[in-house]
């Protein structure tokens, strides 16, 4: 296969796996009536993080080229398996990196059971890349975690850093946000060979100006808890005592367990039994 044929090839493939998928796929709204099925171009484009333009271009087979990074987020976009990577990285004539999958990381019933306990103590557990592994019912109300967030869907950095909405909950983002990057260089320091790591951080540096100014400061990374402030748009403020426990068996995985102090105790208990009684 020469280059002309391999290019032909990726935009065949492309347009194959957008058609494919629908929005509700992907955490996109549906919108207005489709003329045909799967995702639109520029839908793709929006979650990689892309020129819609420079995104036809590929489908249109021009000779054009794709980073690492790209591919990365073409594959997380449009759902791609393990297969299914390794021919797109063929297509594109790029080496295939490492694979790993934030969706690799999984708890046991017993760590899910334990979380479930802690309502109305909001409760979760963070992966290596700061990925929303696991999380309990008071956890998803108060910080939204069940709305994934493409193309980083789960990842408490990415959201923080590009949800205007979700990241506007937390007051003293400046504080906050060096804080949390000082703390996200080092934990990707340790994993090098993680190509997920770069695609994320190359991501964020693409959107984020806030991101860009911090990662290059390599700050010491300090605790992140204590007292933390939430300002909710149905239960208004929310007042907690932060900490931070390590799972023996897997320490790149954290338990992050927010204890209300009583008024936000009550909000929550009221709002969790409003919740149950809707889904009745």
């Amino acid at each position: 296969m020469n280059d002309s044929e391999r290019r032909s090839a990726l935009g065949h493939f492309l347009r194959q796996r957008r058609s494919s998928l629908t929005p509700e796929d992907v955490g996109l709204p549906t919108g207005k009536r489709r003329r045909t099925a799967g995702l639109r171009r520029e839908e793709v484009a929006q979650l990689t993080n892309i020129g819609t333009s420079w995104y036809m271009w590929l489908e249109q087979g021009r000779d054009v080229r794709p980073s690492i990074q790209v591919l990365e987020s073409l594959a997380a976009a449009l759902r791609l398996n393990p297969n299914e990577r390794r021919h797109l990285f063929f297509l594109a004539g790029e080496s295939l990196p490492p694979y790993v999958s934030p969706h690799e990381e999984s708890i046991g019933p017993a760590f899910q059971r334990m979380l479930d306990d802690l309502n109305p103590n909001p409760a979760y557990i963070l992966g290596r890349r700061w990925d929303f592994v696991a999380w309990n019912d008071a956890a998803n109300e108060a910080f939204s975690i069940s709305s994934a967030s493409p193309p980083h869907e789960f990842n408490l950095i990415w959201r923080y850093f590009t949800d205007p909405v979700w990241r506007g909950r937390f007051k003293d983002f400046d504080q906050k946000a060096a804080g949390m990057v000082a703390e996200f260089h080092t934990a990707s320091a340790r994993y090098v060979e993680d190509s997920s790591f770069a695609g994320l951080i190359e991501d964020l540096k693409r959107v984020s100006p806030e991101f860009v100014r911090l990662w290059p400061q390599h700050e010491t990374p300090r605790s992140l808890e204590g007292f933390k402030e939430v300002e909710h748009p149905d239960m208004g403020r929310l007042e907690f005592d932060h900490i931070t426990l390590q799972i023996p068996n897997d320490p790149d995985m954290r338990v992050m367990i927010y204890t209300p102090l009583a008024a936000t105790r009550s909000k929550l208990q009221k709002h969790l039994k409003k919740k149950s009684l809707a889904k009745k």
